[in-house]
């Protein structure tokens, strides 16, 4: 191992020690950091911004807010020159539609991300912070020997009967177009740029069997609890209960990634120290499960998974696995096509 290597993975191992501070940690000053409020803010300070405190000697400044304000202050203050935060919350589409307000990262010079970080979570323009994925669920009632496995299987009204439901969000208009052309035999690797025709044409065979099409996570559990569909696409955060119930089940095949993600804006009060933070937050295992069981999402730490009992890692979309089968989403592409593909899903719909 070389010497650069070496000293990475050392620093990152004593960054999980508790009250030591490697060189590349410490610091002073105070790091402003916007996230939705309630039980997610109340969590990250449970279990991480206290810490970040206590082992680098940055005060952690927490500024509750929605997505749409966090971002209208982020452009107006890059207008102004007085940016208001320095970490940011961020969907996957705001990394690529806002890049130019954020923090570039190099990921292989971040001893956590290095060590601890789950495959493939950091970006040039920030890391995922929790992660889970939209997941076939289904009805062990309707299925007592055994439910759909696939979207192939969602789609086959005839070898797996019943009412169907599926998200109509008014943000995810590309959800169901991908499960659509992965049931009609699209490989993952080949399923961007999205063909869209050939998506609708498979929607077209199993639209009358949609009963619902559900616009929240509690409307989504309502509908199968109700007995309104027998199968749904899910967020794994309403499947993963639901299946612990014992009254349903799902399968992390053909799941299609979601994530949440920090991001850190250019030219903030305390820029270098948004890095630290989100270098930072990777780390220790221990405060990741108890805050992704609050959250009922997975954050971003590679051991966690590992960590819990065998028999409820199928649960964890973060355990290797699971998190391998997990279709992640062309957002590049997502981004320049959005409006066309809302229009479209739309058109379709109301037809």
């Amino acid at each position: 191992m070389n010497m650069k290597r070496r000293s990475l993975i050392a620093a990152a191992g004593a960054a999980t020690l508790p009250g030591l501070r490697p060189a590349w940690a410490q610091g002073s000053g105070e790091v402003i950091i916007a996230t939705t409020g309630g039980l997610m803010t109340n969590s990250l300070q449970t279990h991480f911004y206290k810490r970040f405190e206590a082992d680098t000697g940055i005060k952690v400044r927490p500024v509750a807010i929605e997505l749409p304000d966090q971002w209208a202050r982020a452009v107006a203050g890059a207008r102004s020159g007085s940016v208001p935060f320095d970490v940011v919350t961020a969907t996957p589409p705001d990394l690529i539609q806002h890049a130019e307000l954020l923090q570039t990262l190099d990921c292989t010079a971040m001893p956590g991300i290095v060590a601890h970080a789950l495959p493939n979570s950091c970006m040039t323009k920030g890391i995922i912070r929790t992660v889970g994925g939209m997941a076939l669920t289904w009805s062990k009632k309707a299925f007592p020997n055994g439910g759909p496995q696939s979207w192939a299987d969602f789609f086959d009204v005839a070898k797996f009967p019943g009412p169907r439901s599926l998200p109509d969000t008014g943000d995810r208009e590309w959800w169901v177009p991908l499960a659509a052309l992965m049931a009609d035999g699209v490989p993952r690797d080949k399923l961007f740029p999205m063909d869209l025709d050939r998506a609708y044409k498979k929607l077209d065979t199993i639209k009358k069997s949609v009963a619902a099409w559900w616009k929240s996570g509690d409307n989504s559990m309502q509908v199968l609890r109700g007995g309104d569909a027998v199968m749904s696409m899910l967020y794994s955060s309403r499947a993963v209960p639901l299946a612990k119930s014992g009254e349903f089940d799902f399968t992390w095949n053909g799941a299609i990634r979601d994530t949440g993600n920090w991001a850190v804006l250019k030219g903030g009060p305390n820029t270098q120290n948004g890095v630290k933070f989100l270098d930072f937050f990777v780390q220790n295992p221990a405060e990741h499960l108890p805050f992704s069981n609050a959250v009922s999402f997975d954050s971003n730490n590679k051991e966690a998974a590992a960590q819990v009992p065998e028999a409820d890692r199928r649960f964890r979309p973060s355990y290797p696995a699971n998190y391998e089968k997990l279709v992640i989403a062309d957002f590049q592409w997502i981004a320049g096509e959005r409006a066309k593909m809302r229009e479209r899903w739309v058109s379709w719909l109301t037809a």
